[in-house]
């Protein structure tokens, strides 16, 4: 591998937020290198390959990780603290090198040392694959929250599922797209440690024998659950926290009848059936589907969990880890359980289960000891993304679990009796078994009476919740609905991924920001400062060279580094209008066909992010966008003033190239539909400004940057509603605005699809026939926002200006606020910061 450019590397080593690393240390990761290509990976000089040396760098890094583990978790282990334990079915992590670097304070150290062996640090960097197990939003969070959980000093665990598949890998074909396999473990995975002494029994199936008031779940079928740890560091402390992922393996006892009657080779093959479980992440992840497989998923994962918490309980200092029989008076109080979504949800039975039928507690007590320690966040109020699972599915593969929440059922139902006599509708309301057509449950209503604790993830969607979605659940438990504005870490997306913008922000108002990000508020008075100004923008330029050299790399397609960068990556949704955006490409094409020789800003405009497989609707979507940029790039009248890119395979490490290098992005979901964003958050911080509703986390960042920061457009939710009683109609809108007729009709008869006229038909006819979340609506106030935008951007100072305060007011976003608002108000733990015991104290049965 080449060595790089001597200016080059002297400008990493002169980032001032990350020192020059002591040539002690630099000899040391030299030294620990050579040993693990040698010793580790078998290889020398002579025949290793790129990957071969990212492997030994991430074995030298985490070498400088065991130590700091392994006594974090004595510390735990000593003091005793309540452990929060974080359960989610996606945890979409990225690549872990640079960010271990950056968290251990040992990049420049990394980065001088593989300049002196020759190597180029970035180039390895770019080899590690991503860990893709999580759909968008919601994994990407979980990932977040854990580096805030460690940053913080809480006693916390992650606990989800290692997909041997993760998020498809997205190609284009034609503009449509294909799904491949994300076999991202194919290489092996150097962050791991597999803890097969921990692998635990998981059941399924069978039925239940009811005998003397007592349940016992019989004859069932067992697979195992094998745990795989990656250690999660804090930044610039000495913690280590765990994310344990769990593999379904199959039993290795064979019935011998199989060696006897030629069936042994089958009955190996079969094994592989169990092991499905693990296999793949479900795409799906804002479309309900009642699958066996997806039910399998979940089960497996909060029964492991749960067998893993209560023998860590058992086991604790201040347990009862020397008495014959456990008391669980002390579980709440040392065990504090949160449900990402849904999806954990069985945790709620299944804790029930093992208290009742395996720990032997009557049910009252058992149920007061399940609702203080499980609380329940929501992410969605799209009803086809809310979980109801057949009954007859449960009765087959959970009797037990079923006939469970059946009893909590009907315990709630006696409740609102009390409370609201003679109202049937409200119980048919409330009642998580669903009557009506296919028998159901309702996980959400599961969740909200099993959990202690409920909240929404944005101040708006917190009172969508309260107000509509769960309004019945409100009335009977105000004390139990919070809200907690989710958040983004900035050691990944602002240290990490924007060295530049660390640098000058560093230089004006130190260092602490990287923890307390509310600190950048100091940025505020330097509004004025021409300086300043002119620096962040000089960044800002050279992020986008960079990213136009990748996407002239990657696509072979010309951008101009001085247009308007404008964004919008995130799943494709009909929810989250890449439509409209689309429809605003068409009509500045339109504008600069009609007249060519108009005053016109430039703009590059990107759109990026995958559709769920079976999203017939999403995926034209996609097409629609590809075919345009086929138009347009290529119209000679056009030049380089209008450039459309669909970024492919949009993932974790494609964002951290393209969101510094953002000047414009687009949140622009139907008011009402977004609970959150977190994209928005990142873009805000790296300096990009916002075009959006007033959805999610929108609002807040409005109030916390000003009115005249942040380009607001569209109805708001009480706008909407107050249409929707009106009765609303999309051809209206169509009728009435001569630039929204073309576009559609430009679409309708097959202007970008001159080869199949037809094939865009049902954009069209769901749009004039349903519109659900009002496009056509807010196409005019979105298009005339869009021209305040161009127009601001021809004054670049002023331009600069919003961007410096849209950077100032990006503190109340950081997962470090976030994590520390759930910390005190509903786990009850307080951030901490870890004492490293001596290395000879006793050590958790559990190290790591």
């Amino acid at each position: 591998m080449a060595a790089k450019p001597q200016s080059d590397h002297d400008k990493r080593k002169q980032i001032s937020i990350r020192g020059i690393a002591p040539v002690e240390n630099v000899g040391n990761v030299k030294k620990s290198f050579n040993r693990h290509l040698h010793y580790t990976l078998v290889k020398d000089r002579n025949v290793s390959t790129p990957r071969d040396y990212y492997f030994a760098l991430a074995h030298t890094v985490r070498d400088h990780l065991v130590g700091r583990w392994i006594r974090t978790q004595q510390y735990y282990y000593e003091i005793d603290p309540k452990r929060v334990y974080y359960l989610s079915l996606e945890f979409y992590m990225g690549r872990t090198l640079s960010n271990t670097m950056v968290n251990l304070g040992m990049q420049s150290a990394c980065d001088e040392a593989m300049y002196q062996l020759g190597l180029d640090i970035e180039e390895l960097e770019e080899i590690e694959l991503d860990a893709g197990l999580g759909n968008g939003g919601l994994g990407r969070l979980a990932a977040c929250f854990l580096d805030s959980m460690a940053t913080l000093g809480l006693a916390a665990y992650g606990y989800g599922i290692r997909y041997d598949y993760g998020i498809f890998t997205q190609k284009l074909e034609n503009g449509w797209q294909l799904e491949e396999p994300d076999d991202w473990l194919r290489y092996g995975n150097p962050w791991e440690k597999a803890r097969p002494e921990y692998m635990l029994p998981i059941n399924f199936f069978g039925r239940v024998e009811h005998q003397d008031g007592s349940a016992k779940w019989v004859d069932t079928q067992t697979i195992f659950a094998m745990p795989y740890d990656s250690p999660v560091p804090g930044y610039g402390n000495n913690t280590v926290n765990t994310l344990r992922l769990w593999s379904a393996k199959a039993p290795n006892n064979f019935d011998l009848r199989f060696f006897n009657n030629g069936e042994y080779i089958q009955a190996v093959c079969d094994r592989n059936l169990a092991e499905n479980i693990s296999r793949v992440l479900y795409p799906n992840d804002n479309i309900f589907e009642g699958k066996e497989l997806r039910l399998k998923q979940e089960y497996f994962l909060v029964a492991a969990t749960l067998q893993d918490i209560i023998r860590r309980f058992k086991s604790s200092r201040f347990g009862c880890r020397d008495s014959v029989r456990t008391s669980f008076d002390t579980f709440a109080d040392k065990v504090a359980i949160q449900l990402n979504d849904t999806h954990p949800s069985l945790a709620i039975p299944e804790l029930m289960r093992i208290l009742v039928d395996i720990e032997g507690i009557d049910w009252e007590k058992a149920w007061t000891i399940t609702v203080a320690t499980c609380a329940y966040t929501n992410h969605t109020v799209l009803p086809e993304a809310l979980e109801r699972w057949p009954v007859s599915l449960l009765q087959r593969v959970l009797p037990r679990h079923l006939d469970i929440m059946y009893e909590i059922n009907q315990r709630f139902m006696d409740l609102i009796r009390t409370k609201y006599p003679g109202d049937n509708d409200r119980l048919r309301r409330m009642s998580v078994v669903e009557e009506e057509g296919e028998k159901r449950i309702n996980m959400a209503f599961l969740a909200i009476i099993g959990s202690h604790a409920v909240n929404g993830v944005a101040a708006i969607h917190s009172e969508i919740i309260k107000t509509h979605t769960f309004k019945d659940f409100y009335e009977i438990f105000p004390e139990r609905f919070q809200n907690k504005t989710n958040g983004i870490t900035p050691r990944r997306w602002l240290l990490l991924c924007n060295p530049g913008l660390s640098d000058v922000i560093a230089e004006k108002i130190g260092e602490n920001w990287v923890t307390q990000l509310s600190e950048l508020r100091k940025l505020e008075p330097f509004a004025n400062d021409e300086n300043l100004l002119r620096q962040i923008m000089k960044v800002k330029q050279e992020n986008k060279m960079k990213l136009a050299a990748h996407i002239q790399q990657k696509y072979n397609v010309t951008i101009n580094p001085a247009s308007m960068f404008d964004m919008q990556v995130k799943r494709i949704h009909e929810y989250k209008r890449q439509l409209m955006n689309c429809f605003h490409i068409i009509t500045l094409y339109n504008r600069l066909k009609s007249n060519p020789t108009m005053t016109f800003v430039p703009r590059t405009i990107m759109v990026g992010g995958k559709a769920a497989p079976g999203y017939y609707m999403a995926k034209l979507i996609i097409k629609l966008i590809n075919n345009v940029a086929n138009v347009v790039n290529n119209d000679p009248i056009i030049g380089d003033r209008l450039k459309v890119i669909y970024l492919e395979n949009y993932r974790v490490s494609l964002a951290e190239k393209i969101i510094p290098a953002a000047d414009l992005s687009e949140q622009i979901s139907m008011a009402g539909t977004e609970a959150s964003g977190t994209g928005n958050m990142k873009f805000q911080l790296n300096g990009a400004l916002t075009i959006g509703t007033l959805d999610g986390a929108n609002v807040e960042m409005r109030e916390e940057m000003g009115a005249d920061n942040i380009f607001i457009f569209g109805m708001t939710v009480e706008e909407v509603e107050e249409l929707d009683k009106r009765g609303y109609v999309p051809r209206v809108y169509y009728e009435k605005n001569a630039e929204l007729r073309q576009v559609m009709d430009q679409i309708n008869t097959g202007y970008f699809s001159p080869e199949n006229p037809d094939l865009f038909k049902d954009i069209f006819n769901s749009l004039m026939h349903t519109d659900r979340f009002r496009l056509l609506a807010d196409y005019e106030s979105y298009v005339e926002c869009q021209d305040k935008v161009s127009e601001l951007f021809k004054d670049q100072m002023a331009w600069a200006k919003k961007c410096l305060y849209n950077i100032a007011a990006s503190g109340k976003f950081s997962s470090d606020r976030t994590i520390g608002d759930y910390a005190r108000e509903i786990w009850g733990v307080e951030p901490t910061d870890i004492k490293l015991p001596a290395p000879h104290e006793k050590a958790d049965p559990d190290t790591v």
